[in-house]
């Protein structure tokens, strides 16, 4: 899911520029793999037991950003993209 992140792909800000360990940006990055990890998990039937485990990691980050509202839904849907472009489903980077 990071190499998804690179700015030759999908350029995302958690890649593309240095972020601290548990700021805001990486902790976004974080969410948006493990989120991708999970698409992806699903796409490929990839039992629920693998899932559960993303689940509570993906939580574990979600605890520090709290205070963003939007954060979830922006992550679900750079996550979805990610797991678009590796999947081949996307038409531009």
């Amino acid at each position: 899911m990071y190499s998804t992140g690179h700015e030759k792909r999908l350029a995302r800000e958690g890649i593309t520029e240095a972020a601290a360990f548990g700021s805001a940006v990486y902790c976004k990055e974080k969410l948006i793999a493990e989120m991708g990890g999970a698409y992806l998990c699903a796409e490929a039937g990839i039992s629920s037991a693998v899932i559960a485990n993303q689940a509570a990691y993906v939580g574990g980050w979600l605890k520090k950003l709290c205070d963003d509202r939007r954060l979830v839904i922006h992550a679900a849907a750079q996550a979805q993209h990610a797991a678009d472009y590796i999947l081949g489903r996307n038409a531009t980077a």
